[in-house]
């Protein structure tokens, strides 16, 4: 398998809230890199995305306070509240070593450290600790938690994943 082609856009947040009058947002980041929203000079919002320049970001109480050019008005902001704001995925940072992109782990053939086939990564989601790997094949869903004692190797020129399965794990 070769490795799936990377999305143009990555999620980074979304609006909650305005801010004031002056069309400022409050933007919950979902992101391990929160200067991608504070040191943009441009991000794109909504489905399909919009580009906006950024006019200032600052960091507030859990939330990012943002100004964007062309939102002046607490309407305006109002009008963009629970929009996802994305960056271009060329400008996100490369992962480092034993970290992934939840959109590189979808699809992966997952199998045991005794070469049985389990079935195939179709979403991963955080919890308060950890990634979940959800793993889908032919007897069912197998929840995965994305930690070294379970993922035991990523493969994805191959496009598999190898896994311990812990008791109580299936």
């Amino acid at each position: 398998m070769v490795e799936p082609v990377p999305p143009e856009y990555l999620s980074v947040g979304e609006i909650v809230a305005p801010f004031g009058l002056r069309g400022e947002l409050k933007v919950l980041l979902d992101t391990d890199f929160p200067e991608l929203v504070l040191e943009a000079t441009s991000l794109y919002i909504g489905e399909p995305p919009v580009r906006y320049v950024v006019e200032w970001a600052q960091q507030m109480r859990g939330v990012v306070r943002l100004k964007l050019a062309g939102c002046d008005s607490r309407e305006a902001a109002e009008a963009l509240r629970g929009q996802v704001v994305q960056v271009r995925f060329e400008e996100a940072p490369t992962p480092g070593e034993g970290e992934y992109y939840y959109h590189q782990l979808i699809g992966l053939e997952t199998w045991s450290e005794e070469g049985e086939y389990l079935g195939r990564v179709v979403e991963v989601f955080p919890t308060g600790s950890n990634e979940v790997l959800v793993v889908r094949g032919e007897t069912g869903e197998i929840l995965l938690p994305a930690i070294q004692e379970v993922v035991r190797q990523v493969d994805l020129v191959a496009g598999r994943l190898w896994v311990h399965l812990l008791e109580g794990l299936r």
